[in-house]
């Protein structure tokens, strides 16, 4: 009999939309190649951007929030690997799940750190809140909160690990170091990649729903393209993202060269067309899915510290990093302007994917993880005294609010 993980979603995979969605379809193919069933279960309606789950033999399910027809779901699928795509997801229905599936492995995959992310947008626009001051918010108490309450949590950054392991002292055996998984023999991107002189223009692309997107696109616009325009004439910078509202196409200029294009089916074509990508991103968290997609296709990037954070390891990057927005403007022009530079910041991409984000290595050391812990999960809980205490009181809070939301729907 086929082993069964359920995941549980906030929202449904947009993988051409945002780094996340590529995330979670990873995931559910490194499930597949395991031999699971899966069931994609989710309260979120489904957008036009989703992908199609169908497609790979996935089962979605509508699940309705501080409902009890949830247990019953729960019970009667038993599966045997519950996964949260965010640490919301695990507080709207993890309580369920220890409830009804008591002796399912429940696993967290963190996307990003939600926190981190947090931290660093209201140090940008506080100058009372340094950047690393992760108590200046309730989303940190929340996140590390779930990541106890589980058995096992994914941490995609290895920046990250560190922050829990090293400031909030997160025992390391509740966590998993799992970047990205990049098939490397699929890398159609390398065979049809074009050449220097056959590419033309600057490329910026991200989900404008996400907020370190739409302050780069604004920063672009305002202190870093204008610079770059009047020493490059003949060059254009193209913005590609997804949710693109009125204030983002009102930046549109065509004598300028700035072009908002909005959603794009194919990112990896409009990134293999373009000769260089941009990403000045001035807060985040997690991986930049555009520096992986710019890997892919020999893009090479310039780039800022936040936006490089955890991709590169001890390896040279794929580009410049740079924060100051002068120096950021003279690599821009540089790497342009460069063939021979250019050349080596492509090659370093691929080494980099090759090294740290191989995918064969990465199952391996999921599949073990999951092994281990599929066998050793009574002393493993047994030994996480906080997360057993963390558990205990949101039944006594998050379960009991529920009940009584569930009831006061119930008698309207």
């Amino acid at each position: 009999m086929k082993a069964t993980v359920l995941i549980i979603g906030f929202v449904y995979p947009e993988p051409n939309s945002s780094a996340a969605g590529t995330r979670m379809l990873q995931l559910i193919n490194f499930f597949n190649d395991q031999n699971y069933t899966i069931v994609f279960a989710t309260t979120c309606k489904k957008s036009h951007n989703a992908f199609d789950l169908e497609s790979l033999n996935v089962q979605v399910v509508d699940i309705i929030l501080n409902d009890s027809s949830f247990d019953i779901f729960a019970q009667d699928l038993n599966p045997h690997i519950v996964l949260f795509d965010r640490f919301m997801s695990e507080e709207q229905f993890g309580w369920r799940i220890v409830e009804n599936c008591p002796n399912a492995l429940r696993i967290l995959d963190t996307e990003d750190l939600h926190f981190v992310r947090k931290t660093r947008s209201l140090s940008l626009n506080s100058h009372e809140i340094c950047l690393d001051d992760f108590m200046s918010n309730e989303i940190t108490k929340r996140e590390i909160a779930s990541l106890y309450r589980c058995d096992l949590s994914l941490i995609i950054s290895e920046c990250e690990f560190e922050i829990l392991v090293d400031t909030f002292k997160v025992d390391s055996n509740l966590l998993l170091y799992l970047p990205f998984m990049i098939d490397a023999n699929h890398n159609l991107e390398i065979n049809r990649f074009k050449s220097f002189d056959d590419r033309t223009d600057f490329v910026s692309i991200g989900n404008f729903l996400h907020s370190p997107n739409l302050d780069a696109v604004s920063y672009l616009k305002k202190d870093i393209w204008p610079s770059i325009k009047s020493c490059l004439p003949e060059a254009n910078l193209h913005i590609y993202g997804a949710y693109d509202t009125q204030a983002v196409r009102s930046m549109h200029n065509i004598k300028d060269g700035f072009l908002v294009h909005g959603f794009v089916e194919d990112a990896f074509e409009v990134v293999n067309s373009a000769r260089v990508l941009l990403a000045p991103l001035r807060f985040g968290s997690g991986l930049k899915g555009k520096l992986v997609q710019a890997m892919q296709c020999g893009t090479p990037s310039v780039m800022s510290t936040i936006a490089a954070e955890g991709m590169f390891g001890s390896l040279q990057p794929n580009g410049f990093i740079e924060n100051d927005s002068n120096l950021y403007i003279e690599k821009c022009i540089d790497l342009y302007s460069t063939e021979s530079v250019w050349n080596d910041f492509q090659n370093k991409g691929f080494r980099v994917l090759e090294l740290r984000f191989n995918k064969e290595e990465l199952y391996l050391k999921l599949i073990d993880r999951i092994k281990l812990l599929t066998t050793t999960i009574n002393s493993h809980r047994s030994s996480n005294f906080i997360g057993q205490l963390l558990a205990y009181h949101q039944f006594q809070s998050t379960k009991y609010m529920s009940r009584w939301i569930e009831e006061k729907k119930r008698l309207k």
